[in-house]
């Protein structure tokens, strides 16, 4: 498999989340899982992980990389597939009334928490109460803020009911469940319904979980336990893993895959992430259509992946990873392929026959995006537009781009979201992230539209004609979803990639 010189990405999270990133092959060798014709049930699993876990408890926990651990002890009515679906959990099946405002979930029967005693309804009551602060005034999350109240009928019904529509509610809803008489505990000994349950926990260690022979999914998990060892130092991650201490490392930086020999292998794939040219929508010249379009006739986006993320990135046309099939609209990424006289063109019917001054701000410890920013300053000196790269501090762009949107052009990177509609709705016109200034009233309404659509097959329509609308009025320069690479030992098998940030254990296993 072809490996990738590229840095390892950052992470941040803020309202958006916003990153950078390594890359991954983007055609035929980058696969979603490994498989093998023979599973050996049972054995142990080391995984480095670099951060430590914020909070043990499902509902105060905000760090992503602690998220991504506990995707394997809890989980809510519903939850994610890796395919980006949201598939019943807790609930075996659900109903939506007609006017889209009463939920109806039904809970899966004989499902147990990890200390043995059936998951009821109340339970999901609290759980759910407990997220919304109910009794306390104080919402843990803002994502139920649309809820007006649960109902639990019956001993396997659980009825929400809304004040106003909301679409994405079932993305929501992977909230944990977690049994009322644990919430003492909740820090020390964690309880869920997830196919691995809690051991052990040593702050700036480990945490170490093992099988749950009750798991209501048959057939998983096929590990007795899985030890996730924090450890933050990188390099000594990496030869941990090289000596055979450690059994699997996620984001591996991948121009280290070499080194990896014969008993190793990799599974790369898109990430969810879009790396985009962001171009101030209300500033000259970038208020002018023509000079946004001219600008994505300019850069040579099959330039950019080969030469910064060396062919590991899939090109994008719009803010949409084709990792999201049921929302990716096709074929937007061939709306400006590269066309210099139209972009020289559409700059003289701009008035800027003679070319154009502009600077692109980058944040200088993201070295993926700079590298990005050197390409593209090249490209645009052929149609004239003489860019210059302003390197800044991360805390600097926070202020001064996204909170205070005083820039040219900047590049940065969007991580995509398991909600489609918090994906799209920050270049909504009143978004308060919409630091791209771009406003189109046909866009809001769009968006607007989709977050009171219930039916999936008609949201995801609306959706992908959203996605149109960016692509043609060349709201920014989108570019590439870079690629996510985990190395792991040759006989570790099932290991699958997410759309969002988990490490799903539950489907890996050993091969003879």
């Amino acid at each position: 498999m072809k490996r990738n010189t590229i840095a390892y990405f950052l992470v941040l999270v803020l309202s958006f989340t916003i990153l950078g990133t390594g890359c991954g092959k983007s055609s035929g060798d980058s696969v979603s899982e490994t498989k093998s014709e023979k599973v050996v049930e049972g054995g142990q699993v080391v995984m480095a992980i670099e951060q430590d876990m914020d909070s043990l408890d499902p509902h105060l926990s905000a760090a992503a990389g602690t998220k991504e651990i506990l995707f394997n002890i809890f989980e809510g009515l519903m939850k994610a597939d890796a395919k980006g679906n949201v598939i019943p959990a807790v609930a075996k099946d659900y109903s939506v009334s007609e006017d889209g405002l009463t939920y109806t979930f039904k809970l899966r029967k004989g499902i147990k928490f990890h200390n043995g005693n059936l998951v009821t309804v109340e339970d999901v009551k609290y759980s759910l109460d407990r997220v919304m602060g109910t009794e306390t005034k104080k919402p843990l999350t803002a994502d139920f803020d649309k809820v007006e109240k649960i109902e639990t009928p019956d001993d396997e019904t659980i009825v929400m009911t809304l004040k106003e529509m909301d679409a994405s509610l079932l993305s929501k809803l992977t909230t944990a469940i977690v049994p009322k008489e644990n919430e003492e505990n909740f820090t020390k000994n964690p309880i869920g319904t997830g196919p691995f349950k809690f051991v052990e926990y040593l702050p700036e260690q480990r945490m170490v979980m093992e099988k749950f022979d009750e798991y209501w999914q048959e057939g998983l998990p096929h590990l007795d336990k899985v030890e996730f060892r924090i450890m933050p130092d990188r390099e000594a991650a990496l030869l941990s893993f090289k000596a055979g201490e450690i059994d699997m490392y996620p984001r591996l930086p991948n121009e280290r895959a070499e080194e990896l020999g014969e008993g190793f292998e990799t599974v790369s794939g898109p990430q969810n992430l879009v790396q985009l040219m962001v171009m101030n929508n209300e500033r000259e010249p970038f208020n002018d259509l023509r000079v946004r379009k001219a600008i994505n006739y300019a850069v040579d986006v099959d330039e950019v992946i080969e030469a910064v993320a060396f062919g590991y990135g899939s090109k994008l046309g719009s803010n949409m990873s084709p990792v999201m099939e049921k929302y990716y609209q096709e074929d937007l990424e061939n709306l400006y392929n590269v066309n210099i006289e139209k972009a020289k063109e559409l700059l003289k019917e701009a008035g800027y026959e003679k070319g154009l001054k502009v600077k692109i701000a980058i944040p200088s410890n993201y070295q993926f995006h700079v590298d990005t920013g050197q390409v593209i300053v090249e490209q645009l000196k052929k149609v004239g537009i003489q860019a210059e790269i302003e390197l800044i501090e991360w805390g600097v762009w926070l202020d001064k781009i996204y909170k205070g949107r005083d820039y040219d052009m900047t590049i940065i990177a969007f991580a995509g979201k398991l909600d489609i509609g918090k994906t799209l709705k920050k270049y909504t016109s009143k978004a308060s992230n919409n630091f791209m200034n771009y406003k189109n009233e046909k866009y809001d309404q769009l968006i607007e539209q989709a977050q009171k659509e219930v039916n999936e097959e008609n949201r995801a329509k609306i959706y992908k004609d959203a996605q149109k609308t960016l692509a043609e009025d060349a709201a920014c320069v989108f570019i590439m979803d870079p690629q996510f690479t985990v190395a792991m030992k040759k006989n570790i098998k099932g290991y699958q990639l997410y759309p969002i940030y988990v490490q799903d254990m539950a489907s890996v296993y050993y091969t003879e």
